[in-house]
């Protein structure tokens, strides 16, 4: 007698079942020929996923590279913008450095032209101060006035009253074209001033300079006396355009042209 159990409508078969179809299922396949094509795409699908794993890894690899291109370059980019501001910081710095030197050298070269001035302007002055032949002495005789004592008839001069020994001193910077014996004179210095005028200092006891010599202001030329056509002791002081006689200025005049206060 078979053994046989119902099977209701809700009832599941067996595992054992279940094993059975599914190998007979198999088999069936198998024998048909089925399984072959079925297993086809499988393997292909297995080799589609093998072949993506090796493109993803093939693409990290890729995209790994492209990084560090692109980190290169971006460190390249970085280095050539630092390079080109440190060129421009240096070329601004040498523009200033420029600019620094001709401001110097301008800067000098208007101190040096103001120096240079000034030391014109001193010399100037130098040049222009002038003294009295006698300090502290005045005018005692006046520059035209008449009488037979002058062969010319007028005083071409003036007279400073001086006693015997007075040192008598140049007025200004000149060189000295006459120095001793003048005739009517008496002992006399004859210098040419350094404007082209000419001084004459006259009855001087003695003389202590030389023709050709260089005298500056105040310098001392001789000591005052009465040689010469005079009647006592005191400076002559003539002022002439030219070395000749008959050139002769207005000597109190020409003092005071010169800022001597008489």
């Amino acid at each position: 007698m078979a053994f046989t159990r119902a099977t209701g409508k809700h009832r599941r078969p067996s595992r054992m079942s279940r094993t059975t179809a599914n190998v007979a299922g198999v088999a069936t396949l198998t024998t048909t020929g089925v399984i072959g094509t079925l297993a086809s795409p499988a393997l292909a699908a297995e080799d589609t996923s093998l072949e993506d794993t090796g493109l993803t890894k093939t693409i990290s690899i890729g995209d790994a590279v492209a990084g560090e291109i692109d980190a290169q370059a971006t460190a390249q980019q970085i280095a050539a913008q630092e390079s080109a501001a440190k060129e421009h910081a240096e070329a601004e710095a040498k523009q200033r450095a420029a600019e620094q030197k001709r401001q110097a050298e301008a800067d000098a070269k208007k101190e040096r032209e103001a120096r240079e001035r000034a030391a014109r302007e001193a010399e100037r002055k130098r040049l222009n101060t002038f003294v009295s032949p006698i300090a502290g002495s005045h005018v005692s005789t006046s520059y035209g006035a008449g009488g037979a004592v002058w062969s010319s008839g007028t005083h071409t001069g003036i007279d400073f009253h001086a006693e015997t020994g007075t040192v008598v001193q140049s007025v200004g910077y000149g060189t000295v074209v006459e120095a001793g014996w003048g005739g009517a004179y008496g002992n006399n210095v004859v210098i040419k001033m350094h404007d082209g005028t000419y001084t004459q200092y006259a009855h001087l006891l003695s003389v202590a300079v030389q023709a050709g010599q260089a005298v500056t202001t105040g310098q001392q030329i001789g000591i005052s006396g009465a040689t010469g056509n005079v009647t006592g002791s005191h400076l002559h002081f003539e002022a002439r355009a030219t070395a000749d006689y008959g050139s002769d200025l207005d000597p109190l005049a020409y003092l005071r042209g010169h800022g001597v206060n008489l």
